[in-house]
């Protein structure tokens, strides 16, 4: 895979050697984000950071990798406040936008529309999200979270068990980790969802024929004998109704509970964010908070230095880094 000048549109452009080329960037990319130094190299890009579909931690993962690396951040946020609303087309949108900027990252309510957008485009788009169809970069986040939490474990990728917990029929999350593990080897899938919810057929095709086990179940039962629970929210946004969507809100919930009857005691527990916290929901209970196999937040973490690497390939930095390396000269908490 060729990165330099590129889109970042969706996971199907990757392999096994891309995928590795982008985790061995990020972990160089450690020291900028734990503020132990900062480097420059980015000094005088900017960024064209576009969400016209509410986020806080991709909006801001994105807006803190680019400034981490010396670059600068140029926002729009909502559909509302921009000429979108006024019937611009996503063409006219690229076109305008790309002339201010030297790389765009996007996300929009509607599949393909990110896409649609890289058309016009004159300089690299990275996918943000579109809709319920891809995210790619939460899936590379996820992918290297779940690689150095199982290697903790003394364990890889390679034959590991996942179980995906949720709505699996709108999480984009899943839909875009699921095509990505389809790269590795052997490896057991437990989908547990709704019936209405289910996994689309087609990411359980692209399971099936890149030769993974897949066990689909509509409730818990027994040991799931898994390393990682990947738990989703109940994507409401995306349902025909807010009572449609009403109808699954709390039926998957994971406390410790039921953490403790049904995984084992080294179950890597993640969830791409953000979970909703409300009583009638609360899929991932705060009961877990003090679990020490909660990735959560090591997730977001890791969405910084993953952001970070595929700005730095993307622009062609990504070998003189640390030549523009600074002092960091204020307090630092580095926990």
């Amino acid at each position: 895979m060729n990165f330099k000048g590129n889109n970042i549109l969706s996971v199907n452009q990757f392999d096994r050697d891309a995928i590795e080329r982008v985790f061995n960037v990020a972990h160089q990319m450690l020291p900028y984000a734990k503020r132990q130094k900062r480097t420059t190299v980015l000094d005088g890009a900017i960024l064209g950071n576009l969400f016209f579909e509410p986020s806080t931690r991709t909006r801001v993962s994105f807006g803190t990798a680019f400034n981490l690396l010396g670059g600068e951040v140029r926002e729009t946020t909502g559909l509302s406040n921009s000429a979108l609303a006024k019937g611009e087309s996503l063409y006219d949108t690229a076109r305008v936008l790309s002339g201010y900027s030297d790389i765009i990252a996007m996300r929009h309510p509607d599949s393909g529309s990110v896409a649609e957008f890289a058309e016009g485009s004159r300089i690299p788009v990275i996918n943000g999200g579109d809709g319920a169809n891809e995210h790619p970069t939460q899936a590379l986040l996820d992918l290297y979270t779940i690689q150095k939490e199982l290697l903790d474990h003394g364990s890889s990728i390679d034959g590991m068990h996942i179980a995906m917990i949720g709505d699996l029929k709108y999480g984009r999350t899943v839909h875009s980790l699921s095509k990505l593990l389809c790269l590795f080897k052997n490896i057991c899938f437990t989908l547990i969802s709704p019936k209405e919810l289910a996994m689309p057929a087609s990411i359980v095709d692209a399971i099936e024929n890149a030769g993974h086990q897949c066990n689909i179940t509509h409730q818990f039962e027994g040991s799931v004998d898994a390393d990682i629970c990947y738990q989703t929210r109940i994507q409401e946004e995306r349902f025909p109704s807010q009572e449609e969507a009403n109808q699954y809100r709390g039926k998957f919930r994971l406390n410790q509970q039921i953490y403790t009857k049904h995984f084992q005691s080294k179950t890597v527990i993640m969830h791409p964010l953000p979970r909703d916290s409300r009583a009638e929901a609360n899929e991932l209970d705060n009961d877990l908070n003090l679990n020490p196999n909660l990735a959560i937040f090591r997730q977001t973490d890791n969405g910084v230095l993953v952001r970070m690497a595929l700005f730095a390939l993307t622009l062609g930095v990504e070998n003189i880094v640390t030549q523009f390396d600074r002092e960091v000269l204020w307090h630092v908490n580095n926990q």
